[in-house]
């Protein structure tokens, strides 16, 4: 079969989604830059391939690549992306583990804190007779019998998936796999064995990860379905790959199994990218930094290597750039490292009770967007103070198919920021760009100072949507040189 010669590239972040096809035979590029649409994201995606087919044949492309952030955005709890409902399959006497997990007390000083809520109801996490040792031998047979009262239970409540955790299964995953297989015979549901995905020791990472893969199953099979019969209603026949959030790429089919590999692959291929390019132009050491629309992420990379940590908390908080431990779902899977804080084009500026300037982690989005973008935004966001200081084109965003309204970026810092703080408007647009910058200078302390590294080793490569436009101070303010 003769293969095609251009390759789509699709990521959906939460203002953009931009997709570019690359001809891998003359170096051709395509861009196309949409308003994302945050509670259907594959319609954003799709319209702007349908505009890209304009250009090239869809039998003369060889695959898509896209990187999404729907498994995280389904955790932290979008709107439109509802979990299903779960079930999970243990050891007798140890079903209240994933909600004990480890001693860790995420705010130490605040006695009405709240752990995570629980991704799977008590009721349906059954207990099953069975024991495994640490070195892998039986000392409790399986006990078929529960597994059976399991499923029946499980079919009666419409139990969408399972997550199968058994302890020591890491060891000797018999038990686990007898018991997939009869779910899997009695019900119609996703199943997931510990022991297929993390065949790790630690009881609690390895069926957090267990977890948080079957809830994710259903929803991401789901949009990957309406994502491929979108793609084959327009004769886009190509195989569809997802990024990993370790770097690397894995089949739309393989995502479905283990969705939990794809929770961060948006922000892990900007990394990828900086690497490569890195490698091109001749850096050995480089400081990533991609801001978009909602969020603003550094990475690091040494040695032209991205840095990869072993273990992540989905839908956990973060505290001026830093993920808090115990916030979250810890996930055992490789993990492209980042830092990230809530400063993007569209976050929100306001002024608190106390009188005083503050930026995020409010974000106005794709919908209604910055009030310069004219949608009904009245909100004055970064991108509108930049607008103000004339540091960004107003006649070119989206190639020129957004057209930017000046005067309502000028109202919306006016009426929300100018008038509290008896600023003139240069100095209010000043002063959100500098409280911004101060935020997005930190993660990359995280990323350098905090690891061990000295930054003015480093080269700073800037991207996304509003990267570059804060560029330069950020290095100046790590006095880095390149």
């Amino acid at each position: 079969m003769e293969m095609g010669k251009n390759i789509i590239c699709v990521d959906i972040g939460g203002t953009f989604t931009d997709v570019i096809s690359l001809d891998i035979e003359t170096g051709r590029v395509i861009r196309e830059k949409v308003l994302s649409t945050p509670r259907e994201p594959e319609v954003a995606m799709l319209n702007a391939i349908s505009n890209l087919l304009d250009e090239i044949r869809g039998n003369e492309v060889e695959f898509v690549v896209h990187a999404s952030t729907i498994a995280t955005n389904a955790i932290l709890g979008q709107i439109g992306l509802e979990l299903p409902k779960c079930a999970m399959l243990t050891t007798k006497g140890f079903r209240d583990i994933i909600v004990i997990g480890r001693q860790q007390r995420p705010e130490l000083y605040n006695i009405f804190f709240q752990k995570p809520r629980e991704l799977i109801k008590r009721k349906y996490r059954f207990e099953v007779e069975e024991r495994t040792g640490a070195d892998g031998k039986e000392i409790v047979p399986l006990n078929e019998e529960d597994v059976m009262r399991a499923s029946s239970k499980i079919k009666e409540e419409g139990i969408e998936a399972v997550a199968i955790c058994f302890l020591n299964s890491y060891a000797n995953p018999a038990h686990e796999i007898r018991a997939k297989s009869i779910i899997e015979r009695e019900c119609n549901v996703f199943v997931v064995a510990s022991s297929e995905i993390c065949p790790e020791y630690r009881e609690y990472e390895r069926f957090s990860t267990a977890v948080v893969n079957a809830v994710l199953m259903p929803i991401v099979s789901s949009y990957l379905r309406r994502l491929r019969e979108g793609l084959d209603e327009m004769g886009l026949k190509s195989p569809l790959l997802m990024m990993k959030s370790s770097g690397g790429l894995i089949s739309s089919q393989r995502a479905v199994r283990i969705p939990a590999a794809i929770i961060e692959s948006g922000p892990a291929a900007g990394v990828i990218a900086a690497a490569f390019y890195a490698e091109l132009i001749g850096l050995n050491n480089v400081l990533s930094f991609d801001m978009g629309g909602t969020t603003a992420k550094a990475g690091t990379i040494v040695n032209r290597t991205p840095e990869i940590t072993r273990e992540y908390e989905v839908g956990g908080k973060t505290h001026k750039g830093r993920l808090i431990k115990g916030s979250g779902y810890p996930v055992r899977f490789p993990f492209v490292d980042l830092a990230e804080c809530s400063a993007g084009g569209g976050t929100v500026a306001w002024v608190d009770e106390g009188g005083f300037l503050r930026v995020g982690p409010i974000s106005a989005g794709a919908d209604p967007g910055p009030a310069c973008y004219g949608r009904g935004g009245d909100r004055p966001t970064v991108t509108d103070a930049n607008v103000v200081l004339g540091r960004l084109n107003p006649k070119y965003l989206l190639g020129g198919k957004l057209k930017i309204h000046e005067e309502l970026a000028e109202k919306a810092i006016k009426e929300r920021i100018c008038e509290f703080l008896g600023l003139d408007l240069v100095e209010a647009a000043d002063g959100i760009i500098r409280i911004v910058n101060s935020e997005m200078s930190r993660i990359l302390r995280i990323m350098s100072v905090e690891r061990g590294l000295d930054p003015r080793e480093f080269a700073l490569m800037a991207f996304g949507g509003a990267g570059p436009m804060h560029a330069c101070y950020l290095a100046e303010e790590l006095s880095m040189k390149l």
